[in-house]
């Protein structure tokens, strides 16, 4: 499969594209800000599974400057399986100290993002086999549950990836491609820290790595449209 992660360069994004590139036929490439960043996952990639499936690219999906990305899909023949908008960000500020700038970037690195990359490669989805775009959402972003201070902003974009999701699947009935969201609950990762210092999740990155692997994959066989909780605690 050719697969597409942004926000590669960290935490469940890093882990999710070594998970993927277990498997040599995967061919990945692994979007987001930082180079160095992202050799290093190529590196880390090709010592651990010896399989040279990983292409890094070096790209602010908040920008428009989408060239780099279009050479290398074009060098897949056009043809993209499994979108995964896992770019994202976290302010974490009592509501009364939210300036204006910091809900600007929560919708444009967790909401905008993902509506750039979407918009952007579906023409190269579902060409022949079912396609799938996935978005990794949050539990604070998830309807009924539980809400913590300093976190309004992140949470609020969150749930604007989820409805966007919903809204695509509906959108789109007649594409060969499902659009579905993960919520994840409490792992630990760099973010999570960010959140909730001090917190220790019960859910490694790696081991929520592996469940999205197999998610992007194999997701859009039996869901469209759906917005995944995926939480053991919140946080």
């Amino acid at each position: 499969m050719n697969i597409i992660i942004t926000g590669a360069s960290s935490g469940i994004g890093y882990a999710t594209v070594l998970a993927l590139a277990a498997d040599p036929r995967n061919y990945i490439l692994a979007v987001a800000r930082s180079e160095d960043k992202l050799q290093q996952l190529a590196q880390e990639a090709q010592q651990l599974h010896h399989n040279n499936n990983v292409v890094t690219i070096a790209l602010d999906l908040t920008q428009k400057d989408f060239l780099p990305l279009l050479k290398q899909v074009e060098k897949l023949g056009n043809e993209i399986d499994v979108l995964v908008n896992n770019a994202g960000g976290l302010v974490n500020k009592p509501f009364g100290e939210l300036q204006d700038e910091d809900w600007i970037e929560m919708f444009q690195t967790n909401v905008l993002s993902a509506v750039h990359a979407t918009k952007l490669l579906l023409p190269y989805m579902g060409q022949h086999r079912r396609g799938h775009v996935v978005n990794i959402g949050s539990m604070g972003g998830y309807q009924g549950s539980s809400k913590f201070a300093g976190l309004a902003a992140y949470s609020a974009s969150k749930a604007a990836l989820g409805n966007l999701t919903e809204c695509l699947a509906a959108e789109y009935p007649d594409l060969n491609v499902a659009f579905n969201c993960l919520a994840l609950g409490a792992v630990q990762t760099e973010m999570l820290e960010k959140a909730f210092p001090n917190y220790q999740a019960p859910v490694s990155c790696q081991e929520m790595a592996q469940y999205i692997a197999f998610f992007c994959v194999h997701g859009q066989q039996f869901q469209n449209g759906k917005i995944v909780p995926l939480s053991i605690t919140t946080p």
